[in-house]
């Protein structure tokens, strides 16, 4: 009797590590399929794909999404590439989203924002991680100095003899006594002049 207690007992016990599955590679051919698949996520045409062939309808492959967020553990994210592809795994956990990535103009939608956040993130994120530098101080122009009149320079007296004219007399008279008009004084004086002249002539002459 206790010999078939003890053979039904082992019937009921499930089978014997010996008969658990172990992968050849030690997981390796595993480790790498999945890592492809995940990071194939980040692109939303393929999920976009997925959807389209009603891969979202099957229980089994809505279990395989939610086993596969062991990715976003430290000790796996380390492996990935593609970091959109956690955010897109994520939101693959609500129906809503599944279901709204069958119509082409949704799938548009996610990948016009994915090329924004590539195009702007590294200017927004330096914007809050570099130190913001102080207000450059703008110099104040020093005063200008009054205008002044260039020097003059000294000239030597030779110089200024020969530059600067004798002034001029108040009135002239010509040398040229031909040129005078008639009845002037001058011609005047000389009649006179000749009268005297002819006097002293006289008077020699009755002398001698």
């Amino acid at each position: 009797m206790a010999s078939t207690k003890e053979s039904d007992n082992a019937s009921d016990t499930p089978s014997s590590p010996k008969n658990v599955y172990k992968d050849p590679d030690d997981g390796r051919q595993r480790f790498l399929l999945e890592l492809e698949f995940v990071q194939c996520l980040a692109n939303p045409t393929y999920i976009h794909y997925l959807a389209q062939n009603r891969y979202f309808e099957d229980e089994a492959f809505i279990g395989y999404l939610k086993y596969l967020q062991y990715w976003q553990r430290p000790e796996y994210i380390k492996f990935i590439m593609y970091p959109h592809c956690l955010y897109f795994l994520e939101l693959l956990q609500n129906s809503n989203f599944r279901n709204a990535m069958a119509h082409p103009a949704n799938k548009e939608v996610a990948h016009r924002q994915q090329f924004f956040f590539w195009k702007n993130y590294r200017n927004n994120r330096l914007k809050f991680i570099l130190p913001k530098p102080p207000p450059e101080e703008v110099p104040t122009p020093a005063p200008l100095p009054p205008a002044s009149a260039p020097p003059q320079q000294s000239l030597p007296a030779s110089n200024i003899a020969m530059t600067t004219a004798p002034p001029a007399p108040a009135s002239t008279h010509s040398p040229m006594p031909y040129g005078l008009p008639s009845g002037s004084a001058l011609a005047k004086n000389d009649m006179r002049n000749s009268g005297i002249d002819r006097r002293k002539r006289k008077h020699e002459r009755s002398l001698n």
